[in-house]
């Protein structure tokens, strides 16, 4: 298990250039099994989830080829479908969140997907009917062994069909999408998830000959067709490790450039963090934060009633940030709610920053409510556990700019969603050591 040791309480400064999606790469890398032609991807992401879906992908057949740092070429034109029935893929698809969305690329190409229980974050419970569901409506028969925690679906021919999702998942949606643009005739999705990730999918989707229209917002008609092609793409700056950066700026009162992170897909999270009182400057495509020397001031509603920090579905806020926003929180002037709607576990990291000094009530498994110290009062340095990627960045930011040397064990849980990102702080400053 590797451990982070921070020496806290140092001013950071320079240029950081947010790494690809990981989002958006869970989805791409598994749509070049669509096709038998070769597929170029730019911008992919060098971290542990990425590279244990390259790798399954590998280990199906797939030719893969890394042409330079994070671009790639996939090639899917003689995958052995055989390997999804083996042992080794029941260990290696447990182990990865994302390899549920290997299921409706295989079958609308092949007739059959089979997946493992996906592991992932703990983070509360992560459903997959959507998924299944969905390709149930287009005529797939479902399986479970419920010994094995082993999913399949089946079909001879898809056909296309209306579907109004009980929810706005986001690797639902790419799911289906996938598994429909081979479907014979129209399918329409109703309550789709419309995320710049999924935005990009069903671009890149369009460029290799499906028919997709609707891009961007909740209602997708999608026109089946006989074969894909190949293509190139590039993906999106990952908008969670932006928002990360906005926080560590904020937290440890720092200058810093945030560079190349497509504004135009960034959504709600500019006005968010401006309400929590950060300065954000737009210089071109980059994020200029100002060093906030006199601390930040979180907003209160029109009304003067505190403030509350939701999550919701595209074009609402990403579930993803509010753990930095929650930490952030602990040293800005004033208070705020900070709502977790989508997850009941993930907000169980506040007893690390508690034991740090910061004045949070956990409400109950969804709400946390924070009384900011202004940085009157620094956060004291610590020992703690990575809980997952996202709480995980969150305490290492609280270690930054905690007074003293803390110690951050499972950084194997950062580095699923964090790309080197020991060195790529020490390069603005920080204080980091890898062990």
């Amino acid at each position: 298990m590797g451990t982070f040791i921070i020496e806290g309480g140092h001013t950071l400064h320079g240029e950081i250039t947010p790494q690809g999606a990981k989002n958006e790469a869970l989805q791409i890398l598994c749509a070049v099994l669509l096709t038998p032609e070769e597929v170029t991807i730019h911008n992919i992401p060098d971290i542990v989830d990425v590279n244990k879906l390259i790798d399954l992908l590998d280990s199906l057949g797939v030719n893969v080829n890394k042409l330079g740092k994070g671009s790639y070429t996939f090639q899917a034109d003689a995958v052995n479908l055989d390997f999804l029935e083996s042992e080794q893929f029941k260990i290696d698809g447990r182990g990865l969140r994302g390899s549920i969305m290997l299921v409706g690329p295989l079958l609308a190409r092949f007739g059959r997907g089979y997946i493992p229980k996906p592991g992932g974050d703990k983070i509360g419970r992560r459903r997959l009917d959507t998924h299944f569901e969905g390709f149930m409506k287009l005529g797939a028969q479902f399986r479970y062994n419920s010994e094995e925690h082993f999913y399949g679906v089946e079909s001879d021919k898809l056909k296309g069909t209306y579907m109004l999702l009980d929810e706005a998942s986001v690797t639902g949606t790419a799911n289906i999408v996938m598994a429909a643009v081979l479907a014979e005739g129209t399918t329409t999705i109703y309550n789709a998830a419309c995320e710049p990730y999924l935005q990009q999918l069903c671009k890149m989707l369009n460029r290799m000959g499906a028919q997709i229209s609707g891009i961007g917002s909740n209602l997708l008609v999608i026109e089946g067709v006989t074969e894909l092609g190949g293509t190139e793409h590039r993906m999106l700056p990952d908008m969670i490790e932006i928002g990360s950066w906005i926080g560590l700026a904020a937290m440890t009162r720092s200058e810093l450039t945030i560079k190349d992170v497509s504004w135009d897909d960034l959504g709600q999270i500019p006005a968010v963090f401006r309400k929590l009182g950060i300065q954000l400057e737009r210089r071109e495509d980059d994020i200029f934060i100002p060093k906030h020397s006199e601390g930040y001031e979180i907003q209160n509603y029109i009304d003067g009633s505190i403030l509350t920090i939701a999550d919701a579905p595209w074009p609402g806020l990403t579930p993803d940030l509010l753990s930095i926003i929650l930490v952030m929180a602990t040293q800005a002037k004033g208070e705020v709610v900070i709502h977790q709607k989508m997850f009941e576990s993930r907000l169980f990291f506040v007893d690390k920053l508690i034991d740090m000094g910061a004045k949070i009530i956990l409400c109950d498994p969804h709400r946390a409510t924070v009384i900011g110290h202004n940085f009157r009062s620094t956060l004291k340095a610590t020992t703690m556990v990575s809980p997952d990627i996202r709480a995980g960045v969150s305490l290492l930011i609280a270690a930054l700019s905690a007074k003293g040397t803390s110690t951050i064990h499972n950084i194997e849980q950062i580095d699923r969603g964090y790309e080197d990102i020991d060195t790529r702080l020490r390069a603005i400053g920080a204080n980091i050591i890898r062990q």
